[in-house]
């Protein structure tokens, strides 16, 4: 055994060992082991480094991004909706019909395609059941690769196989040909994984409840500080005599003690309605069909309305008090809310809000203030802050972020730009259905090579502004997943390389060639599924397609159980997050550590194992 060799070997064990170990995360021990092995000269720096260059790690940030601008758009929880209305409040038939989705999509989608377009669904989808998100994620993963087991074009190893056969002289396969094996994965699937991830609910429940935001969306805060109780929509018709005035000059808040928020304008194209949004300013010149949403007492507000010629949009509410009730909401896509704390000794205690400087200096408006169990929301202007105050504030988000940043007397509860980043832009959904379509269809149909098509759909989302920013865009990336995937290539390289793969290989066929073809097909498949926990599914499918093709001519017997074994055995591997870009994927989202795969997948695939050494003579007979 050359030296090599032995590094090799051993950077795999202690590669696994940390995995297993748990307590350094699986992206630095990845690439802890692509240094070791380019240190002891085992493998080149170009080698080292080929993985982060490879189509399918290019592929998974933009898969990310897709699948952000998904759940952005409000696009997957539209289709949750949908899918919600089959499965009801059952967790169980939720994730049966998770399984049958995503399987189905999967057989004619690459899994990697598949699990970006559904992981924001099923999150959505967990989210509105209350179902354990982590009892799904993975499933969903396991699908995909299931799913790619029912067509010729569902998974690469597959097509590796059916030019193998045709190379050596074999009739391909059909479309459909392994179809009856695929439909064997999915039935067994279906009956297992949902007790085999009962051991991820406990832990799932845990840290469902530490994440838990303490933050307030906006539409929460504009509820608990009781604005919308007090928001009020008046339109500006042809003939009111504030059209062109500017707001500086009419003085609306000192002469009626209300406060506009915002001024919203509506313009059409041929498709589509348009609504552009602006915060008030002493500039601003107020224009016929706007509407401008004002905060005060209901009289204050009727008589502004009444002595501008103004009308409200909503309808007029019933109870004792006849007043309109605002039917419409807040648009925060552009313009945001966020609380506010003044601090102690801070300049602000004892002033006025109207001398804070808010204004003036950050563009942002204090709507309302909090003090104690006391809401204060009327005649704002000149109320005096104390210190421990909260106060509503409401700008651009960019605003409120400078606000942040750089006041130093008060705290910004929780991230503005992050919390900008949870908005729904609801607007730009039917553009990414649209873009989400085209991309499936070119892959496909072969339009276009699949990581053109992913990479140029990913950008058409960001450039469509499905997205507020591109800074929204990169933040849905796990670079954890792709570091992870794009650092264990190298160990697939070294065990090419130095021959570790191929001792392994013609080790199992050369021992277990003389007990029959079924011993050599169990050989075969453990082998195939053991490397596939440390090498990429589609390079072990071409390091074993040669094997087992030797290994049935030296038996006298059909390759196509062993070829298709060596499919199965090497897209079905489940125990490892990065054996295939799916697992990989939903690492994150489902906070999984190394064990929860080799808890949940571990047993299935070596029961698929089992399974697969007596039904693959049964379908295609040796």
């Amino acid at each position: 055994m050359s030296t090599p060799m032995i590094i090799t070997i051993s950077v795999l064990f202690v590669t696994a060992a940390l995995f297993v170990w748990g307590k350094i995360r699986a992206d630095i021990v990845a690439l802890c082991s692509l240094l070791v092995l380019v240190l002891t000269n085992v493998i080149t720096t170009n080698e080292a480094l080929a993985g982060f260059s490879n189509p399918i790690v290019i592929m998974i940030p933009a898969l990310f991004i897709i699948g952000g601008a998904i759940s952005q758009t409000g696009l997957a929880g539209s289709l949750s909706n949908t899918l919600l209305k089959l499965a009801g409040n059952s967790s169980y038939k939720l994730f049966i019909l998770v399984i049958l989705v995503t399987t189905l999509i999967g057989s004619f989608l690459s899994n990697t395609g598949t699990v970006a377009m559904l992981m924001p669904i099923v999150v959505s989808l967990a989210v509105k059941t209350r179902s354990n998100v982590r009892r799904l994620l993975m499933p969903m993963a396991y699908a995909s690769s299931i799913g790619g087991m029912m067509t010729l074009i569902g998974t690469a190893p597959t097509l590796v196989i059916h030019n193998a056969l045709i190379e050596a002289g074999y009739p391909g396969l059909e479309f459909f040909t392994i179809l009856p094996a695929g439909m064997i994965l999915l039935v067994t699937g279906i009956l297992l994984l949902w007790p085999l991830t009962k051991v991820l609910e406990k832990k799932g429940d845990k840290e469902a409840g530490e994440r838990k935001s303490v933050v307030k969306s906006p539409d929460q805060l504009a509820s608990a500080y009781q604005v919308i109780d007090n928001l009020y929509r008046l339109k500006i018709p042809a003939n009111s005599p504030v059209i062109h005035k500017r707001l500086s000059d009419l003085d609306i808040t000192k002469r009626y003690e209300v406060v506009i928020a915002e001024i919203h304008a509506w313009s059409y194209t041929p498709l589509t309605r348009n609504i552009t949004v602006r915060l008030p300013e002493a500039t601003t010149v107020l224009l016929q069909d706007e509407a401008l949403y004002v905060i005060g007492e209901y009289e204050d507000v009727l008589r502004f309305a009444e002595e501008n010629g103004l009308k409200f949009m909503d309808e007029m509410g019933t109870g004792e008090v006849q007043k309109p009730k605002f039917a419409g909401r807040f648009k925060f896509d552009e313009i945001g809310m966020a609380e506010v704390v003044i601090l102690a000794n801070s300049h602000l205690h004892n002033r006025a809000v109207k001398d804070s400087g808010f204004r003036r200096n950050y563009n942002v408006n204090i709507l309302a203030i909090q003090r104690k169990d006391q809401y204060i929301i009327h005649d704002v202007m000149d109320v005096k802050m104390q210190a421990g105050d909260m106060l509503l504030v409401q700008g651009t988000w960019e605003d409120i972020d400078r606000l942040s940043r750089l006041e130093t007397d008060v705290v910004v509860i929780g991230q503005p730009d992050y919390e900008a980043s949870k908005i729904t832009l609801s607007h730009k959904a039917p553009i990414a259905a649209a873009t989400l379509v085209l991309m499936v269809l070119s892959m496909v149909f072969n339009w276009l090579p699949p990581v053109i098509a992913v990479m140029l759909a990913a950008v058409t989302m960001i450039l469509a502004k499905c997205f507020r920013t591109v800074k929204d865009a990169y933040r849905t990336v796990s670079w954890e997943s792709v570091i992870l995937f794009a650092s264990m290539m190298s160990l697939a390289v070294a065990m090419e390389k130095t021959g570790t793969s191929a001792v392994v290989t013609n080790g199992i066929v050369d021992t277990l060639g003389t007990y029959g073809p079924y011993m050599v097909l169990a050989g075969i498949l453990t082998a195939t599924s053991f490397l596939t926990m440390f090498i990429n599914n589609t390079a072990t499918a071409i390091l074993f397609a040669p094997i087992a093709l030797q290994a049935s001519a030296s038996l006298g017997v059909s390759p196509y159980p062993f070829l298709i074994g060596v499919t199965i055995a090497a897209s079905m591997c489940l125990a490892s997050p990065f054996s295939t870009p799916p697992n990989a994927m939903v690492m994150s989202a489902g906070k999984y550590n190394f064990m929860d795969y080799v808890k949940v997948g571990l047993p299935l695939q070596v029961i698929y194992i089992i399974i697969m050494i007596f039904a693959l003579p049964l379908i295609f007979p040796f």
